[in-house]
């Protein structure tokens, strides 16, 4: 605990430098945003969906594209917090040297690391929001069906925000332990790209049969029940269980990122 007493109006501080750095160079931070969910959605919501019938989701019928669209607002989540808190934060700290920087001035190790995990964090939410507002658009136009009229869709950006936590986390604690950037290769190859792909994103996870459990273990799937189901309005207690999952996790990885991530910057 003397490890969380000591975060303090510097995570803010350090949260907001990654803002305005973010934002100098803001055009190249959103256009990947922007097109990968058209690609998504042009190649398996358009080709791919044109071969799928009879798609159901929570006992209802449901045009893939309808089912897709949500993933990919989830796989926002996952990669905006990821990807920052992994790639992003060991360039700041190895290479940069930005962390060494920031801790001369009366910002404590604790305050770097919580900065870190909360910007990751705001990524998750500003990438899933750049997603679902051109989902959205594109529903106007050429997806009718995609369109999320519910009000409950309302409540994405703030899950997204929530995961976006979670992942970042689950990030940082491996900015603790590799030995070099390249070694990001693992997480990613054994975490994020199964996740990706059996994360409930793509198709229900049902369709697994005696491995749908499994799914149940990865942090995407609890991600992707929830922005789906807010997404359709299908809300259920499997909402309340995926919510609490994320919260206990979120947790449960960021005290231990914190202390790894300290252990390392003292060396």
């Amino acid at each position: 605990m003397s490890l969380l007493s000591n975060i303090d109006t510097g995570a803010l501080m350090v949260w907001r430098r990654n803002a305005d750095v973010f934002f100098k160079t803001w055009k190249t931070n959103f256009l990947p945003s922007i097109l990968e969910p058209l690609l998504y959605l042009v190649a398996l919501g358009a080709g791919l969906g044109g071969l799928i019938v009879g798609l159901q989701y929570a006992g209802q019928d449901i045009d893939y594209v309808r089912f897709l669209a949500p993933g990919l607002v989830a796989i926002a989540v996952m990669y905006g917090g990821f990807f920052e808190c992994t790639y992003g934060s060991f360039v700041r700290m190895h290479y940069q040297k930005t962390f060494d920087a920031i801790v001369t001035t009366p910002v404590s190790l604790e305050d770097v690391i919580t900065g870190e995990i909360l910007w990751g964090a705001t990524k998750s939410f500003v990438n899933s929001t750049i997603v679902l507002v051109v989902i959205q658009l594109m529903g106007l136009t050429f997806f009718p069906a995609v369109l999320f009229t519910d009000l409950t869709v309302l409540t994405v950006p703030f899950l997204a925000f929530l995961g976006g936590l979670m992942f970042s986390a689950i990030a940082m604690i491996f900015t603790a332990v590799v030995p070099n950037i390249d070694s990001f290769n693992y997480p990613f190859y054994l975490l994020v790209t199964p996740m990706f792909l059996l994360g409930g994103t793509f198709f229900p996870i049902s369709q697994l049969g005696a491995a749908e459990p499994i799914a149940y273990v990865f942090p995407l799937t609890h991600v992707s029940i929830l922005v789906r189901d807010m997404s359709l309005g299908l809300v259920s207690f499997i909402d309340l269980a995926a919510l609490a999952y994320i919260v206990v996790a979120t947790v449960l990885t960021f005290i231990p990122a914190v202390y790894l991530m300290r252990k390392r910057l003292v060396k």
